[in-house]
């Protein structure tokens, strides 16, 4: 009878240490207080996590280098989905801005001090060509210009229209054609062709949609300019 103490004892040490090892295991630790203290409601072990990537202005996986401006420009998908201009953190034309529409969406930004001078979009199926020209001609030295396309950016683009666009740096403004999907930054007076560009073409063979191509992506930094828009 005088054994019976001890022994409960004993069998209630193994019982625990084998709980313990057991929790070890299945929880993932070695002795189980760590993952144990998370599910349990550790606020300083749980706080520590943050499985979410960090993103910076426009949603950009990197910062810009210093006195850099950021940027992220998606074009419309087909005819559903409004385009997207982002720059420096601020969104200057989207859908939920209701001044997106069909054709061109092109936003004019002072690329000395990033502030918006204008946004305007224009339609490129049934719309007038010249209120681009006349929109596109005016451009003073420095001005940044960013584009996106929505359903059809092209129907009723001529050479003229072309001109310009290669003027502030395009290389695809001479193919650009009905329904492609079209992004691109660039500025008056460069002197090369703009980094900034990505086009997709319409194709029956690679078209995510019926009818038309996927939307094109395009995000960045942007050194400023080096003339103060008049």
């Amino acid at each position: 009878m005088r054994l019976a103490g001890p022994v409960r004892i004993i069998v209630v040490l193994l019982t625990v240490g084998l709980t313990w090892i057991l929790a070890g295991i299945i929880l993932g630790t070695q002795n189980g207080f760590p993952r144990l203290q998370q599910i349990m409601g550790g606020s300083d072990v749980m706080s520590t996590a943050d499985p979410r990537p960090k993103k910076y202005k426009c949603g950009l996986p990197q910062p810009c280098p210093d006195k850099h401006f950021a940027f992220r420009v998606v074009s419309g998908a087909a005819n559903v989905i409004g385009p997207k201009i982002c720059f420096e953190d601020k969104m200057l034309m989207s859908s939920v801005q209701n001044n997106v529409g069909r054709g061109l969406n092109i936003a004019l930004v002072n690329g000395v001090n990033g502030d918006l001078i204008e946004a305007k979009t224009f339609d490129m199926w049934d719309g007038d060509v010249s209120e681009l020209l006349n929109f596109l001609r005016p451009i003073h030295e420095g001005t940044l210009m960013i584009l996106a396309s929505y359903d059809d950016p092209a129907t009723k683009m001529n050479e003229d229209a072309r001109k310009m666009f290669i003027e502030l740096g395009s290389s695809s403004a001479k193919e650009v054609a009905f329904r492609d999907s079209w992004v691109f930054l660039g500025a008056k007076g460069v002197q090369d062709k703009s980094p900034f560009e990505q086009l997709i073409k319409n194709s029956k063979s690679s078209n995510k949609y019926e009818g038309w191509p996927e939307a094109v992506e395009l995000e960045g930094c942007v050194p400023p300019r080096t003339l103060e828009v008049e």
